[in-house]
């Protein structure tokens, strides 16, 4: 039996998304719009996570109210990704697994292994929104948007403003929209093959 093999994305596409992507520290006045944030999450909702979970919640803060909430959790240093049109906060679930039988309905009863143990719940949450993150990411650039994600910030302060309720917990924070080139930093060295993988 032949085997299909999918072909690789184009050149153009790689290098969009890797190879001249750059997080961005400074930001141009062009708008995002709110479909176009509607869009985004349309593109992240489908990449995989464990059993389907979808862990991530999102708050995307777009008018200059709203990312003003947010400046107190920030450091000085961090006060940059105000200037985005738009501000990510991803943030993860801890009732994930409540959806459990409206997202894996194949096996509801995959609910009950996080039921029963609490302890699995929170590292399996932590994961995943991470990988959801990095979809956000790579989605954003993908829709001709750029992106800066920072991890410094009062994660607890965050919670607090913008998931009261306990049930949620801030995972990282990113700034989406038009980036300023003239303030990319130079490209950074990154690990070669052999100090970072290997093939068994």
């Amino acid at each position: 039996m032949s085997q299909t093999v999918t072909p690789a994305i184009d050149a153009a596409a790689i290098d969009r998304l890797f190879l001249s992507a750059r997080t961005q520290n400074g930001w141009t006045d062009a708008p995002v719009s709110e479909a176009e944030v509607r869009a985004l999450y349309d593109l992240v909702k489908y990449g995989p996570t464990s059993a389907n979970t979808q862990p991530a919640r999102y708050v995307f803060l777009t008018t200059p109210e709203a990312k003003e909430r947010l400046r107190p959790a920030l450091p000085e240093s961090n006060h940059k990704i105000l200037a985005a049109p738009v501000v990510a906060i991803i943030g993860y679930a801890l009732d994930f697994h409540d959806k459990i039988p409206e997202l894996f309905p194949h096996y509801p009863q995959f609910r009950d292994l996080f039921v029963n143990n609490p302890g699995m719940i929170e590292p399996h949450a932590f994961r995943n929104s991470s990988l959801q993150g990095a979809y956000l990411i790579l989605a954003a650039r993908a829709l001709g948007l750029d992106v800066g994600p920072v991890s410094g910030f009062d994660a607890a302060k965050v919670d607090a403003e913008f998931f009261p309720g306990g049930t949620t917990k801030t995972n990282f924070i990113a700034a989406i929209g038009h980036g300023d080139a003239s303030k990319v930093m130079p490209r950074l060295p990154r690990l070669a093959f052999d100090d970072a993988a290997q093939i068994l």
